[in-house]
């Protein structure tokens, strides 16, 4: 039986990028067959899971120019069922798609947040008339393009070959390494892996209240990958902590930081154990 992987879509995003990668990977090392699934929004995509209308979801988390991407996070903090299986990482590569002849026509640039701000010095040489819109995904943006001909859109190489629209202008991030980091989450125990992911409330914002929780990993030489803040969204000046730590759940000197680690935090939720594969982009 085939296992459904759940996306941000619609065809021709990133992330179906890493799905199909994901899918390759498992065809490879499971002789498992893979049914990419796309929904519009990432929040909804990791709801598939929970509601069982798909196996696991493939979802953008960091990228190295803009971050965090903060509806994964603050979604998975929300679905705390879910449980990461697997991570990626994938380099992203921007064009500019348009019917428009020149850059000098352009009025409006649509595109995922993300993909804005990972090109947000080149669009800023367009000019201030340059009107910059966000959409739910690069390819969403695509379906301006056939009704605005002074429009354009932030998307990859591929979805330009997908939807036959010409490329303004390529390899516009930035910066030239630049990449993101997917989750692949399931509803499966995950407990035996490199990197381990979890977040913590702290019982009050006192000083130290942050620096107890980060000690217990510091004691005992582990290594902290990622550190996030996000809104509780209960009071202002109320965050979540969002950590990457390399280990193993089975070692002792790791089981130990996290019994400790109880006694620090208000709600303490870990996302996984769990490795991170060695990819490439799909090509099919």
């Amino acid at each position: 039986m085939a296992i459904s992987i759940a996306y941000l879509g619609p065809s021709g995003t990133y992330t179906e990028a890493a799905a199909l990668a994901y899918r390759n990977w498992l065809k490879t090392e499971t002789e498992q067959e893979g049914l990419l699934c796309p929904y519009p929004s990432i929040a909804q995509t990791l709801r598939s899971v929970t509601a069982r209308q798909a196996d696991v979801a493939v979802v953008p988390v960091e990228n190295s120019i803009q971050g965090n991407v903060a509806s994964t996070l603050d979604t998975v903090w929300e679905l705390d069922r879910l449980q990461i299986q697997h991570a990626l990482v994938l380099p992203v590569e921007h064009a500019l798609l348009s019917r428009a002849k020149s850059l000098a026509d352009l009025e409006t640039v649509y595109s995922h947040p993300q993909a804005l701000g990972q090109c947000q010095k080149w669009l800023e040489r367009l000019g201030a008339k340059v009107q910059l819109i966000p959409t739910n995904s690069t390819t969403e943006a695509l379906r301006y393009l056939d009704k605005e001909p002074t429009a354009a859109a932030i998307a990859s190489i591929r979805a330009s070959q997908l939807y036959n629209l010409p490329i303004l202008a390529s390899n516009i991030n930035d910066y030239p390494d630049n990449c993101t980091r997917f989750w692949v989450l399931g509803l499966s125990s995950s407990s035996n892996g490199s990197h381990i992911s979890l977040a913590f409330s702290v019982p009050a914002n006192v000083p130290g209240a942050l620096v107890k929780p980060l000690s217990v990993f510091a004691e005992r030489e582990i290594n902290l990958t990622r550190i996030e803040s996000r809104p509780t969204k209960r009071s202002l000046g109320e965050y979540l902590f969002f950590i990457d730590l390399e280990g193993n759940a089975e070692e002792p000197s790791t089981q130990a930081a996290l019994k400790e680690l109880t006694t620090y935090t208000e709600v303490l939720k870990i996302f996984g154990n769990y490795d991170i594969l060695p990819m490439r982009l799909s090509k099919s």
